[in-house]
């Protein structure tokens, strides 16, 4: 069965960094999409990005574009979230998604990870 597990998560000072971990099991990569969600509390959940790993192509959400990038470790299953120029608007629970498409993605996913906290604070 598809399986999700996130890691990664913790504090950071505003402008720093953080990798998050979004380990795969139960399902190939390269047949399933892989998304990132974030919600805060008293927000509504918003799409970080989706990543395409048959042919690489990643969409982000307008917030994080140009300060977060997807990368994979095919060996390991695992999909990465780095996180730079860190902002405390970023502070969120942030969940690993998977699906078999991105289109609409930003909609929902099928399935979901726990999710990990990420708290952007000086």
């Amino acid at each position: 069965q598809v399986q999700l597990v996130e890691s990664g998560g913790g504090s950071v000072q505003p402008g720093g960094s953080l990798r998050l971990s979004c380990a795969a099991s139960g399902f190939s990569l390269d047949n399933y999409v892989i998304g990132w969600f974030r919600q805060a509390p008293g927000k509504e959940r918003e799409g970080v990005s989706c990543f395409r790993s048959s042919d690489g192509d990643t969409y982000f959400g307008n917030s994080v574009k140009g300060r977060f990038t997807i990368s994979r470790d095919n060996v390991k299953n695992t999909v990465y979230l780095q996180m730079n120029r860190l902002e405390p608007e970023d502070t969120a629970v942030y969940y690993c998604t998977a699906d078999h498409s991105c289109t609409a993605w930003q909609l929902g996913m099928r399935y979901w990870g726990k999710g990990t906290l990420v708290n952007v604070s000086s």
